[in-house]
């Protein structure tokens, strides 16, 4: 595995790769940020690298890039891939609920309901900060709850990619 940096509009971001796939994003003191890059070896110069910092060049342009071209691995349990593919639909500058993400998981599922708590769970551990928009969810009440990299991150996000400050 492979990591190096990249200096954003929030801080500090640490790329992940297993060398051709883009494996996580995590902003330096996150919660959940990976206790093991230690182990991983510093390598600026993988193509994936180039690849996400190109893209995360254009989304700091307000340039909305599409994640086409970003080969992402998703390593985790079937619902929390689950949860995340759906995170990727939701268009830049819009915002869902946490109990959108309920329903539309138990429509997938075919069953009758799905906790918000389990969604946000998922929505919490979401490895892709920035490329998978977790920042793009909120409370049914259009409150900003519960983000990783901090409340303070999610509210720059959301109103950066708005034409309006509401957050």
């Amino acid at each position: 595995m492979y990591y190096c940096t990249f200096k954003s509009n929030i801080g500090l971001l640490y790329l992940i790769s297993d060398g051709s796939h883009l494996c996580g994003c995590y902003l330096e003191d996150q919660k959940y940020f990976p206790d093991n890059l230690d182990t991983y070896e510093f390598n600026d110069d993988l193509e994936i690298f180039n690849t996400a910092k190109l893209w995360l060049n254009s989304y700091f342009s307000n340039q909305k890039p599409s994640l086409k071209n970003i080969p992402i691995k998703l390593i985790g349990t079937e619902f929390r891939k689950q949860i995340w593919s759906l995170l990727k639909d939701i268009p830049y500058g819009e915002v869902v609920t946490y109990k959108y993400l309920s329903k539309k998981v138990a429509e997938l599922q075919g069953i009758n309901g799905m906790s918000s708590q389990a969604v946000g769970g998922a929505v919490g551990h979401n490895p892709f900060l920035i490329f998978i928009p977790c920042h793009r969810v909120i409370g049914t009440d259009g409150s900003l709850t519960g983000y990783a990299a901090g409340l303070e991150n999610k509210r720059f996000l959301l109103n950066f990619e708005s034409d309006n400050n509401y957050y």
